[in-house]
């Protein structure tokens, strides 16, 4: 790796977004053009000392400035801890280096300043989703959250095709992105209150969900949306997704429905939409979007096995910032006192803690009390949202037991009985 003294790192202004656009969509295979409409609904989101690019003086200039060879942005999050307890969050995204620039220590220059600045907002985690397995463990982070996808075949799934809604009273409604954006928000602040693992979404989130805000020149395919409503009027439940139009040789239809986006904060919301959706006239496949590893959906068919796990990856990586407040801000599920050596190579978080788990509260404090269990902060972010087992990443060697039983009294605290998940790519 070679350090350039010609290569700045330092927020973007207004006037470089295009070049950092440019640079941004080369980096991720996209065509590298830019227009003045994705420049003015990108705006809002890059006007942050938080929009950070890289330059190379000693290159050719591109209309008369340096050119943009890296990108990266954060933004302000919340993500839910076990028990439902949001933290802030700093979230990682739109980060590329350009394959003229690699191995020059960019992306650690850009990731070691944004680090620092978020420890220092007081932030105790940073976020974010990885294109790629191998990059971010050198910085502290580690896989908190699996995602899984399944495809659903519909006529093997067993269920009645004369279905005619849901039971219990409740019902099914087809609704505009408008209601979308009404009814949305609030369903999804109800999901991420219990589900560890789910994160913040703001107005822009909705609204380019729903296609009234344009942040790419890529052709804009209205969605379907259909909501769930309980017996009383209640919204529980909120499904986006779109249909191919593919039909065989015979005139037979082969359609695959592909979810976008399902919230459900009941049971019966939940099997509501799977099977609303199943139900859709000529559609004989059911692609689910990310869901957990855990997933209700194939238990939700007559017949499990329709429902087959095309991908299942690593998702939501997490980096902890303040090791104190991440273990006191969640719940255990067991109750005890675990000594953890925590070491950090960046020297943002760590230190050897006393976590105490009581009917109280747990409670995580520094100690000079001998080790039970010793581990990196990767590896503390991969146990933090009760995932990952302690007793696996020690067979592994990514954890050391300096008392024997330690991994497995550290799986007794903080593993869950259900998976974390985040449902959102950002």
């Amino acid at each position: 790796m070679t350090l350039r003294p010609d290569l700045d790192v330092r927020p973007v202004t207004e006037a470089e977004h295009p070049a950092w656009i440019r640079t941004l969509h080369t980096g991720f295979l996209r065509p590298p053009k830019v227009s003045a409409a994705e420049v003015a609904g990108r705006g809002a989101a890059l006007a942050s000392s938080r929009t950070l690019g890289a330059f190379d003086a000693g290159a050719p200039r591109v209309g008369g400035a340096a050119p943009v060879v890296a990108t990266f942005r954060s933004f302000d999050q919340e993500l839910t801890a076990v028990g439902g307890t949001p933290v802030p969050a700093n979230a990682i995204t739109n980060v590329s280096v350009a394959a003229t620039h690699r191995r020059r220590g960019l992306l650690t220059r850009m990731m070691t300043q944004d680090l620092a600045a978020a420890k220092e907002r007081g932030d105790v985690v940073a976020t974010l989703i990885a294109a790629e397995y191998p990059i971010y463990g050198r910085y502290g982070f580690g896989p908190a959250a699996w995602a899984a996808q399944w495809t659903v075949d519909v006529p093997r799934a067993g269920l009645d095709p004369r279905w005619s809604g849901p039971e219990g009273g409740g019902r099914i409604d087809l609704a505009d992105g408008a209601e979308v954006r009404r009814t949305g928000p609030g369903l999804h602040e109800r999901l991420r209150r219990v589900q560890p693992g789910a994160v913040s979404r703001g107005e822009r989130w909705w609204r380019i969900a729903t296609g009234e805000l344009r942040v790419s020149d890529e052709p804009w395919t209205e969605p379907f949306h259909a909501v769930y409503r309980s017996a009383d009027g209640t919204v529980e439940g909120l499904v986006t997704y779109d249909c191919d139009d593919t039909w065989g040789d015979a005139k037979q239809p082969q359609n695959t429905l592909r979810v976008r986006d399902l919230v459900a904060v009941t049971p019966a919301a939940e099997r509501a939409l799977w099977h609303y959706l199943c139900s859709v006239d000529w559609i004989t496949s059911v692609r689910s979007g990310w869901r957990a590893p855990d997933d209700l959906l194939p238990l939700l068919l007559p017949d499990p096995r329709a429902a087959g796990i095309v991908t299942q990856a690593d998702f939501l990586w997490v980096r902890i910032l303040d090791v104190r407040r991440a273990l006191e801000t969640r719940t255990c599920e067991g109750r005890g006192a675990l000594v953890l050596d925590v070491a950090d190579p960046a020297g943002l978080a760590g230190g050897r803690l006393l976590l105490d788990a009581s009917p109280e509260g747990v409670s995580c404090t520094p100690t000079t009390r001998s080790a039970d269990l010793a581990l990196e902060v990767g590896e503390l972010a991969a146990l933090w949202l009760g995932d990952e087992s302690a007793v696996r990443l020690a067979a592994l060697g990514r954890v050391r037991e300096e008392r024997a039983g330690a991994a497995r009294k550290a799986d007794a605290l903080l593993r869950t009985s259900r998976r974390a998940w985040c449902p959102d790519i950002f």
